[in-house]
């Protein structure tokens, strides 16, 4: 069982399912009088589609990564070792085909066929990525920090696009930015995680024939890129908090202990990195530095409930 929840990356699926779950029922259910457009048990289905897709492309990621993994990370390799390659595709195929079929019951039951489209694209997305795209420079980065951020958006388009009428058009619009927002900030720190990961992998990845930035430009110069990235969500959390949460004391304090303080962590240590563990461990901070940002909508909504 442990080796089949490796070959799904379940830490990342739990990753996943925590955001869903946290802006449909901490967010967007809390906001007085809107009723929307999937019941929980439908809304629990598209959080299941999700899931099976990701798990899908998790899944044919590491048949494709097996080479690598020997090198670089072999306390993570599965598919070959534990797993047999055969059963790894069998599974990856369940996972779409559940995955799709999910998508497709609740696109339809919503009125909105041409939704189901969006789960074949990021199933056929995460294919291509696993057997091509991640070995062009930068590619495949941004199509992994991408695909995180639609997890964001995919809640908005079924929860809220199909009850927009007249009457809560510009309460929606503003529901639908604020998520927009949180996918913005979940593609930029998951865009410099990836390009961290990569420099921590750079041994296997040269010898699998990867073209990533740190084999590109060197570890030390891929690092410096990561550093000077790490300051747009900086100064993008500054003046989103500026602009929209001054009022909001406790979630102010919450962002800089818990978000701001940690990039700014980040940026100190992403300067002298040198080791393997050394990058392992700033990749760790970017993961909770993304998970405390998205914990930031629950803070939101109850400061504003109770203190706003």
């Amino acid at each position: 069982m442990m080796h089949f929840l490796k070959l799904i990356r379940y830490q990342n699926l739990l990753m996943i399912a925590l955001m869903q779950l946290l802006f449909h029922y901490a967010f967007l259910k809390q906001q007085p009088g809107l009723v929307l457009a999937l019941s929980d048990f439908q809304y629990i289905l598209l959080v299941m589609a999700t899931l099976c897709i990701a798990a899908g492309g998790f899944v044919i990621n590491n048949i494709m990564d097996q080479d690598t993994d020997r090198i670089s990370k072999p306390e993570n390799l599965v598919v070959g070792k534990f797993i047999s390659e055969g059963m790894a595709y069998n599974i990856y195929i369940g996972c779409n085909i559940v995955g799709v079929a999910i998508g497709f019951y609740l696109s339809n039951l919503i009125g909105k066929a041409g939704f189901s489209a969006l789960f074949i694209v990021i199933a056929a997305t995460l294919y291509l990525y696993a057997t091509s795209l991640k070995q062009s420079l930068l590619i495949g980065n941004l199509i992994v920090a991408l695909l995180l951020s639609v997890s964001v958006i995919i809640v908005g388009i079924f929860d809220l696009f199909p009850i927009i009428n007249d009457s809560n058009q510009a309460q929606l619009s503003i529901l639908f930015r604020i998520l927009l927002d949180y996918a913005v900030f979940a593609f930029m720190i998951n865009f410099i995680r990836e390009i961290v990961k990569d420099i921590e992998d750079m041994d296997g990845d040269y010898n699998a024939g990867m073209n990533t930035l740190p084999i590109a430009i060197g570890k030390a110069r891929a690092a410096k890129v990561a550093f000077a990235l790490a300051f747009i969500p900086i100064a993008s959390l500054l003046y989103y908090i500026n602009q929209n949460l001054m009022g909001l004391q406790f979630v102010l304090l919450y962002l800089l202990a818990f978000v701001i303080g940690p990039l700014l962590y980040f940026l100190i240590k992403i300067w002298s990195a040198k080791t393997k563990i050394e990058f392992r461990h700033l990749s760790m901070v970017l993961k909770l530095i993304l998970v405390f940002g998205i914990l930031s909508i629950l803070v939101i909504t109850l400061n504003m409930h109770y203190h706003g």
